[in-house]
């Protein structure tokens, strides 16, 4: 059985109907997306605590999303030190376009990660 939980920057509320942010650690809020065998089972959206922290946002945004059991993220890009900081919680990073549905990021690593 293959389970991922995909964390998406978002700009908003709605879940795979949202766009996919052009930023990462300072996104509005991330959609959580529980996929098992290529099915989305769940979705949630998580406000980002540190949205508005000029300095220091990914180590709370990496924490944040390691204590919610993520396994992957698909943003537009990752700056050093986040993706240092995934890599060492061993999560795997997706690129995708940023304003692209959400539920369009989620096929896009759902076919490059089989």
């Amino acid at each position: 059985m293959s389970k991922i939980k995909l964390a998406v920057p978002t700009r908003g509320d709605k879940g795979l109907d949202d766009s996919v942010s052009d930023v990462f650690g300072r996104s509005e809020r991330f959609a959580i997306v529980e996929i098992i065998d290529g099915s989305i089972i769940n979705v949630e959206t998580v406000e980002n605590p540190a949205a508005s922290y000029k300095h220091g946002a990914g180590p709370i945004v990496v924490k944040m999303l390691t204590d919610m059991g993520v396994t992957a993220v698909a943003a537009r890009e990752f700056g050093l030190g986040i993706s240092t900081l995934l890599e060492q919680n061993k999560i795997r990073k997706f690129n995708v376009e940023a304003d692209i549905p959400v539920r369009e990021a989620v096929q896009k690593v759902l076919r490059e990660s089989s």
